[in-house]
């Protein structure tokens, strides 16, 4: 987010985002404009010299940033404005657990000024444990905000806190007076969860949404690479489309740790070659 400080930076966000408005409009299918605020919430904005005050003017020009965005490539697709939120600890290793409580009004602060802004929902991504997920959609019905939770896993399907992906999906259905609009995964490559999924059970049906790494490491291996792990962009799409059939309720497919705009159209590209595909 310290990208928005100057004009160069925004320009930089700007391009970046319309290589992704660009393809969404190849492939003739929506887009989710995710805003570049993953680390702007109180605790990683103190550590980086930046007052609540500044953090709430930043959290608000990444979502008119986006309204622009929206504005030029509108089209025959909808475009939406998501709101990013981040977890309050450590991406891959929360070292420290927040009760459902404690996260609700550490994330009210961000989530509320996405409620005074045109984001059309908030999304926490790769959120590593259940109670913080359940103070987040809390905050957002609060805030009058749709939510979706992206839980990340681990290499052996789990998140890093231990508990089972469908047990932490279960466990903030149960917990919300509004349940998510849809939970989805990222920060994970394919083959870390695809043996976790359970066909026809309940809680597959609530997963709406992918953004994979493209590495196959593990949290622990790329927190200690020193160069990027692109992988490889036809085998991601490949692995995608084989997920298909087992999880009918995805529409939203994006990227992560190590992607671009060469995997998600490949993505994209196989997804919707399949003959089931959803538009």
């Amino acid at each position: 987010f310290s990208l928005l400080e100057d004009d160069d930076g925004t320009e930089e966000l700007r391009r970046y985002y319309a290589r992704y408005a660009e393809l969404a409009r190849e492939h003739r299918v929506g887009l989710v404009l995710e805003s570049p605020t993953w680390r702007a919430n109180p605790d990683w904005a103190r550590k980086l010299g930046y007052s609540l005050e500044r953090l709430d003017e930043l959290n608000r020009k990444a979502i008119t940033l986006l309204e622009e965005l929206r504005t030029e490539h509108s089209g025959a697709q909808p475009i939406v404005i998501s709101g990013c939120i981040g977890p309050q600890g450590d991406g891959y290793a929360p070292d420290s657990i927040l009760t459902p409580e404690e996260a609700e009004a550490y994330h009210a602060v961000q989530i509320g000024t996405f409620g005074d802004t045109a984001a059309d929902l908030v999304t926490a991504i790769t959120m590593t444990y259940a109670e913080e997920a359940i103070g987040v959609v809390r905050a957002a019905a609060t805030a009058g905000l749709p939510s979706v939770i992206s839980f990340t896993v681990e290499t052996d399907g789990r998140l890093p806190s231990g508990q089972a992906l469908s047990d932490a999906i279960r466990q903030v259905d149960a917990a919300a007076d509004e349940a998510p609009a849809y939970y989805m995964l990222n920060c994970a490559h394919p083959s870390h969860f695809e043996h976790v999924l359970e066909p026809g059970a309940a809680w597959i049906e609530r997963i709406g949404g992918l953004r994979t790494n493209a590495s196959t490491q593990s949290h622990a291996e790329l927190d200690e690479a020193e160069a990027l792990d692109e992988g490889d962009p036809a085998d991601l799409a490949e692995r995608h489309a084989a997920l298909k059939a087992r999880l009918p309720r995805v529409s939203v497919l994006g990227g992560c740790c190590g992607t671009d705009h060469r995997h998600v159209g490949a993505i994209c590209g196989a997804w919707l070659a399949e003959p089931t595909a959803r538009t």
